[in-house]
């Protein structure tokens, strides 16, 4: 079995090309993969296409990498009063955004998880979101179809990980983290703490190791919003 766990963070990014599709898990500031981020802004990476529930707190979360012009586009639902750096980018069409109900980001990539080809909301019908997309009624009620996101990565923040890559996470800093992990080709975690194999109970594993392909333990890295 192939050895999952690397002894730097910036061993396990290392091989992530310009251009790639990158998932970050978090929601208001808990759960968001702030060491692996920071692994991206050292490797220099470009042209990056980040998929995350919002853009950055000042130089928090994804911040500097819109401050280093890393990111081209990104699928959002909260670009946030704090992101300054994406929305310096953006004023200067230097990224460009697509807006996703949260809820929706949360089922576009579930379905991704899933191999669903799509699905029909009425979430969205009718405004800027329901652009270009196909339109139709069921049940008497206007939907517009919303199609999976996958990613290349996804980039995640667990408690605690075996070295089967089993995971758990803390209270609410779970959130979008599940769901990305399902939803990439290969899902990189940083991890509290790497524990043995069988001390993480069955019915406490929030992510099977199925779903994960690396894990870096990393602490210390925190921002305030």
């Amino acid at each position: 079995m192939k050895k999952k766990v690397y002894p730097s963070l910036d061993d396990i990014v290392a091989d992530v090309p310009d251009g790639a599709r990158i998932m970050f898990g978090g929601f208001g500031g808990a759960g968001f993969p702030n060491n692996l981020i920071q692994a991206l802004v050292r490797k220099g990476v470009k042209n990056i296409t980040a998929i995350s529930n919002n853009c950055g707190t000042r130089d928090g979360e994804l911040g500097l990498m819109f401050k280093n012009n890393q990111i081209k586009h990104v699928i959002a639902s909260f670009p946030g009063p704090h992101a300054n750096h994406f929305q310096e980018r953006f004023a200067a069409r230097e990224v460009t955004l697509e807006l996703v109900p949260q809820g929706i980001l949360c089922e576009r990539m579930r379905a991704a998880a899933a191999g669903l080809q799509g699905f029909y909301t009425t979430v969205g019908v009718g405004t800027e979101v329901a652009e270009g997309k196909e339109e139709r009624t069921l049940e008497g009620k206007r939907c517009i179809l919303e199609m999976p996101i996958h990613a290349d990565y996804a980039f995640i923040k667990a408690k605690n990980a075996d070295e089967l890559g089993n995971l758990t996470y803390r209270l609410a800093a779970r959130n979008f983290n599940p769901i990305m992990a399902m939803a990439a080709k290969t899902t990189i975690a940083e991890v509290e703490e790497l524990v043995s194999v069988g001390s993480i109970e069955p019915e406490h594993v929030m992510t099977p190791a199925i779903f994960v392909h690396r894990i870096v333990q990393a602490k210390g890295l925190h921002y305030a919003g």
